[in-house]
């Protein structure tokens, strides 16, 4: 055995082994072997009743808010150790009460040691364990206007009277004061979705930005019509039939700017983030994924609402479907294209990726341009398929005399379409 971020040896009893408590507690769980030294290798605990006793009432005494019940002990009498297994506590931060919540008082894993936690991680922890919600806490604002609401609920013919008010989640129905939902619905809402373009796939050159502010239910509507504005559709050739292709698909964008405002953390001030580039749209929002979700689990399809009230409310409107299908759906969109959109999540925020299906390839151009004529699209049709053409093989094709061949090939090539290569004989036409 060997010490590990869930494993931590004693030789015995010390008052460090309640920051090692606490950081189990706190972190993923663990193991505590007492009567073990630094290598493992069991010495044994004279007195194991008597270190038995004191570790106990420590760990019930010291430590706040009670820990006992994710802890579980166990004498092993054969090489007189103690083990103690701690559980994942549901009530973080876990903390000395000699020293209060503070990085002092509050410990994490962090590989094999346990390390004062960060101001930064205690606010987390304190968050995550709340068990009120954000959108069904007390509004700071209390004259709310709904102009936008209403209207929203008009356009779907549902009714948006005051006597609906609690059972949507904008009311408190102890105290019959606005909720954050509330806030979030009215036209006082002060969070703010952000579109910035990019000329190219960074950031190094900006071209414009836009912000959408107001009621949720604005700010939905008024950036989706933005968004489908900066949409752009390229058109390809197969024979004689022309092929139009929106640059996302107009459901994936819809999909990944709902997805935005139902699952971001609103006690976050910051604003929604969308970013276009040439090569893709990033959807940033805030607060990372819900506690206890990984990854793997929203890619399966496992969905956990952070704002269930608001989702309720979208639901109603027929805006949302049905839970935990919008990034599937987004997934099955681009089932037939080679580049997938992509999921990035850290831990204050969570962002999906749309390709843009007519960007460039590294080494084709996959889109050509609506300039393109038949006589061009079969000439890049061709070289897709062999990897070059000769003025020949164009005549033949095209059943063209030389000239005609020669003013094809220079439009392309003025275009951006076509690189030449060769002289004479040898002279060969490539996609650029």
């Amino acid at each position: 055995m060997i010490e590990s971020e869930r494993n931590e040896f004693k030789r015995e009893y010390t008052d460090n082994i309640l920051k090692t408590v606490i950081a189990f507690a706190n972190t993923a769980g663990g193991k505590i072997l007492i009567g073990v030294d630094d290598n493992g290798t069991p010495i044994g605990i004279n007195d194991m009743d008597g270190c038995y006793t004191k570790v106990t009432n420590a760990v019930r005494d010291s430590i706040s808010p009670d820990v006992t019940m994710f802890t579980k002990y166990t004498l092993h009498e054969n090489d007189k150790t103690i083990e103690i297994m701690v559980s994942e506590g549901t009530n973080k931060p876990y903390f000395l009460k000699t020293k209060g919540m503070r990085p002092e008082g509050v410990y994490i894993r962090h590989g094999a040691s346990s390390a004062p936690a960060s101001v930064d991680k205690i606010r987390q922890m304190i968050k995550l364990s709340e068990k009120e919600t954000f959108e069904s806490g007390r509004a700071l604002n209390q004259e709310l206007h709904f102009t936008e609401a209403a209207k929203e609920f008009s356009i779907k013919k549902i009714d948006f009277g005051k006597e609906k008010y609690v059972s949507l989640g904008i009311v408190n129905p102890d105290d019959e004061l606005y909720t954050n939902l509330a806030t979030l619905l009215s036209d006082e809402c002060e969070h703010t979705i952000k579109v910035a373009i990019f000329d190219g796939n960074d950031k190094k050159t900006f071209k414009d930005r836009k912000e959408f502010t107001g009621s949720l239910f604005k700010q939905l509507r008024t950036c989706y019509e933005y968004l489908e504005l900066c949409n752009h559709t390229a058109a390809t050739f197969k024979g004689l039939d022309r092929i139009d292709r929106e640059d996302y698909p107009a459901s994936a964008l819809r999909e990944a700017l709902l997805n935005a405002l139902v699952h971001r953390d609103y006690a976050f001030s910051g604003s929604i983030m969308v970013n276009i580039f040439d090569d893709r749209i990033e959807f940033v929002s805030l607060g990372g994924l819900v506690n206890g979700l990984s990854k793997e689990d929203i890619l399966r399809g496992v969905s956990q609402t952070r704002n269930q009230n608001l989702a309720n409310v979208l639901y109603r409107l027929k805006h949302i479907e049905a839970y935990g299908t919008g990034i599937q759906r987004i997934f099955d969109l681009y089932a037939e294209d080679t580049v997938k959109p992509e999921i990035i999540i850290t831990d204050n925020t969570f962002t999906m990726v749309l390709p843009n299906r007519n960007a460039e390839n590294d080494s084709k151009k996959d889109v050509v341009s609506v300039l393109a004529t038949q006589q061009e699209q079969l000439i890049i049709d061709y070289i897709k398929d062999n990897g070059s053409i000769t003025d020949d093989e164009i005549q033949t094709m095209l059943e063209i005399k030389k000239s005609r061949a020669y003013v094809i090939v220079k439009s392309m090539k003025d275009k951006g379409i076509l690189i030449t290569k060769g002289r004479g004989n040898d002279k060969k036409h490539y996609l650029k």
